[in-house]
């Protein structure tokens, strides 16, 4: 017996550092998971059927941009006492995807330049797991002992971009960077399958802390994060007090009232594709903050 896609019955509980997709450069712990919804599982490991080998894969829905939690320590510990293995097959997200990366390269017969695998690395964004189709395409065509491929020898062979993580989307509006944002947007919607709505909540989260915090009299990140009533890391506050004080009351306001409107849009008021909805909004959200710095009020 093989149970797919267990993840969904012990997903993390969200938290807003979920919600807006802030990490850390460090990368950040791991939520917990919850554990109620695989408890009749846990009870029948303590007593499981002699005649049954069972499988368990710890995964999400199959869905792009769903992001796996661990597995819950009870049911790790479960499965160890009815007799049972446990093992990580599945690809690293953030910083460790990067390793990971190189690591599959090295054992591949396929050299590439720096600048090619900086291209693939980008292309993969959070779909890692498209590298071993990608390097099984490029070892039948090129062979062992070609040499090192450039970024044209590989651009035919990726396909289309991946997803990204919101945070990628968040700091390039926070720059002012308003083509990468739309790319970013993107890549968000069609390769990482993410619904315009939940880009729109991890936005929304995004301007609504800086929101909270726009003449709240707050300086340090530390105070910055009980406001916001952020658990465990404060950088998801940093950020947050960092780029408020940089757009200025005003432009926060003026965030917040295209974030409304667009939702309207996209719940039907206007008929415009969603699509359009949201690449118009990151684009005006990455205007404002490519502005000069305004006064902030206090």
């Amino acid at each position: 017996v093989v149970a797919h896609q267990l993840g969904r019955f012990g997903r993390p509980k969200r938290s807003d550092d979920d919600v807006d997709g802030d990490a850390e450069p460090t990368g950040a712990e791991p939520q917990r998971p919850t554990t109620s919804g695989i408890s009749p599982l846990i009870e029948y490991l303590d007593d499981p059927s002699p005649d049954t080998s069972l499988v368990l894969v710890w995964s999400p829905p199959s869905s792009p941009g769903v992001p796996r939690g661990p597995v819950p320590r009870q049911l790790s510990d479960a499965v160890k006492r009815a007799g049972g293995t446990v093992s990580d097959h599945g690809a690293p997200t953030g910083k460790m995807a990067a390793k990971w990366i190189d690591e599959r390269l090295a054992t591949s017969s396929i050299r590439l330049e720096p600048a090619a695998k900086r291209l693939l690395s980008d292309n993969l964004g959070e779909d890692v797991n498209r590298l071993a189709g990608v390097l099984t395409v490029l070892e039948a065509i090129f062979g062992d002992g070609a040499a090192a491929l450039s970024p044209d020898d590989l651009r035919p062979f990726l396909g289309d971009a991946g997803g990204v993580p919101p945070w990628d989307l968040t700091d390039a509006i926070d720059k002012g960077r308003v083509a990468d944002a739309v790319g970013y947007l993107r890549r968000m919607l069609l390769g990482g399958g993410r619904h315009p709505l939940q880009v729109m909540a991890s936005l929304t989260t995004h301007y609504g802390r800086m929101l909270r915090l726009d003449g709240a009299g707050v300086r340090s990140e530390q105070d910055a994060a009980v406001l916001l009533g952020l658990k465990g890391s404060t950088f998801p506050a940093k950020k947050a007090l960092a780029q408020a004080g940089q757009l200025g009351s005003e432009r926060i306001a003026r965030a917040v009232q295209l974030l409304a409107a667009a939702d309207a849009d996209l719940r039907g008021r206007t008929g415009v594709p969603s699509e359009q909805v949201m690449e118009v909004l990151v684009a005006r959200l990455a205007a404002l903050s490519g502005r000069a710095p305004v006064s902030r009020r206090r």
